[in-house]
C-alpha cells in the first residue's frame, strides 16, 4: 500500500500528526504492533460482541448500527467540542488515518482514495466529467444515486441507456463510455457479476463505475478491479452517516475535472485554502470534499473493526442466514446478504414490524438484511412473524 499523504501544517505552524500514529485508546489495526506480525482475524461470534444489541435489527441494508468503539469516540468527540478542545488539525489526522484504513480494506493505494459525505455528490463528479455526447450505461432499477447524477446531463447530449442487470456486460458497446452499477442491488440485494462486466468494458474501452456501498462490510471487495468505486460507509460498514469514499483509477482520474474542488482538495489543505492561485493535491485527493469532522471520528473504529474480520467468513455467515430465510419463505435460496420478496401492499412488512423487528420495504418487495449482529433466532422471529 502507498504512503499516506505527507501531513498538512496549518497557519499556526502546528504540524498534523502522522496518518500512522493513532491517538490514546484509538484503535488498533489488524496488523497489530510493530513487530509482531499480522493477528488472527477476528471471527463473527467476537465481532458480534462489538455491538450492544441488534436482535431482530434486519435493516443493515438501510443503516448500520454502531460499534461499542463508534459510540465512545463520538461521545469523547462530542464533550471535547463542548470544552472548546475540538481541534480541527486532529480531525485532520483522524481523516487521513480513516483513509489509509479504507484503502487497505478494499485493496488500492492510499493515492487512490478521495473522501467526501454522499454517493450521489460522487457520481455527480464522474457525471459531470463524461463528455458531451457520450453514453453511460446503467442498470434498470439501480439506486438513483446511480443514475439520477447521469440522467442530469442529459442536456449535454449525454445518452443514458438503461438494461437488465443481468444484460450489462453483454449491453457494452465500443460508444459507451462508462458503465456505472451498484454491485449489489438495493431492491433485491441481487448481486453483479462483476468479472464478466469488467471483460466486456476492457474490450471495448468503456471505464467502469461500481457503487459497493450495499457490499463492502459484508462481502469482501476488491475497489483496484474497477476505474472507480463509490462506498458511503454508513451501512454494512457501521459508521456514521457522512463518511463516503470514491476509489479512482490514474486512467479515469485524468478524464475527471475536480469541479467541486475546495480547500480540502488543496495539495497542502492548511496552506493553499486561501486565493488567488489553486495548487490541487496530485492524487486523488484532489476530488475531496471537506469531511464532516464528527462522522470521520466514528468511522475510524467503524473502518478498523472491518479490516480486522475476515470477510469471507462474514459473506458465509450472512448468505447463510439468507438461505435460511429464503428455504423457510419458499423461495429458491439467492446467496445474498438481502432478502427480498413482492410486497405490494406492504402486509409484510407489517408484519415483520408489528412482531417488533426492523426491516424495509422497496420498490413493492419487503426486503430484509442479515449481518454481524443477527443469527438463526432472527431468521426464526422472521418467518414466526410472517406465520410460515
Amino acid at each position: 500500500m502507498s504512503p499516506a499523504p505527507s501531513p498538512a501544517v496549518p497557519a499556526s505552524g502546528t504540524a498534523v500528526p502522522s496518518a500512522d500514529a493513532a491517538p490514546s485508546g484509538a484503535a488498533v489495526s489488524s496488523a497489530g504492533a510493530a513487530g509482531t506480525g499480522p493477528r488472527s482475524p477476528l471471527s463473527v461470534r467476537e465481532a458480534r460482541g462489538r455491538f450492544r444489541g441488534g436482535r431482530g435489527y434486519l435493516a443493515a441494508c438501510t443503516l448500520g448500527l454502531p460499534t461499542l468503539d463508534t459510540l465512545a469516540a463520538m461521545r469523547a468527540d462530542a464533550e471535547e467540542w463542548e470544552l472548546g478542545r475540538a481541534d480541527a488539525v486532529r480531525y485532520g489526522a483522524v481523516v487521513e488515518r480513516v483513509r489509509s484504513g479504507y484503502a487497505d480494506l478494499v485493496s488500492v493505494p492510499v493515492g487512490a482514495v478521495a473522501i467526501g459525505s454522499q454517493a450521489s455528490v460522487m457520481a455527480g463528479l464522474v457525471a459531470a466529467s463524461v463528455p458531451d455526447g457520450a453514453e453511460v450505461l446503467c442498470v434498470d432499477g439501480d439506486f438513483s444515486s446511480m443514475v439520477f447524477p447521469f440522467l442530469s446531463q442529459r442536456h449535454r447530449g449525454v445518452a443514458v441507456r438503461h438494461v437488465a442487470l443481468g444484460e450489462l456486460a453483454g449491453s457494452i458497446t465500443a460508444t459507451t463510455w462508462l458503465v456505472a452499477w451498484s454491485l449489489v442491488q438495493s431492491a433485491t440485494g441481487a448481486i453483479a457479476d462483476a468479472e464478466a462486466i469488467v471483460a466486456a468494458a476492457r474490450r471495448s474501452g468503456t471505464f467502469t463505475l461500481c457503487d459497493t456501498t450495499q457490499a463492502a462490510g459484508w462481502m469482501p471487495v476488491d475497489a483496484s478491479r474497477f476505474d472507480a468505486t463509490i462506498c458511503h460507509s454508513y451501512k454494512w460498514l457501521c459508521a456514521p452517516r457522512g463518511a463516503a469514499f470514491l476509489t479512482v483509477s490514474a486512467r479515469l482520474a485524468e478524464e475527471l475535472n475536480p469541479a467541486q474542488a475546495g480547500w480540502y482538495a488543496g495539495e497542502s489543505p492548511w496552506t493553499s485554502c486561501y486565493g488567488p492561485e489553486m495548487n490541487l493535491a496530485t492524487d486523488a485527493r484532489r476530488f475531496d470534499v471537506s469531511p464532516a469532522w464528527p462522522a470521520w471520528v466514528g468511522a475510524e473504529p467503524a473502518i478498523e473493526l472491518f479490516r480486522s474480520l475476515d470477510l469471507a467468513e462474514v459473506r458465509a455467515h450472512a448468505v447463510g442466514l439468507g438461505d435460511a430465510l429464503c428455504d423457510g419463505l419458499g423461495i429458491d435460496r439467492l446467496g445474498q446478504a438481502i432478502v427480498s420478496w413482492p410486497d405490494a401492499d406492504g402486509s409484510d412488512l407489517g408484519h415483520l414490524t408489528a412482531a417488533g423487528l426492523v426491516a424495509s420495504g422497496r420498490a413493492g418487495r419487503a426486503r430484509v438484511a442479515f449481518h454481524l449482529w443477527n443469527d438463526e433466532d432472527d431468521v426464526a422471529d422472521a418467518l414466526a412473524a410472517l406465520g410460515r
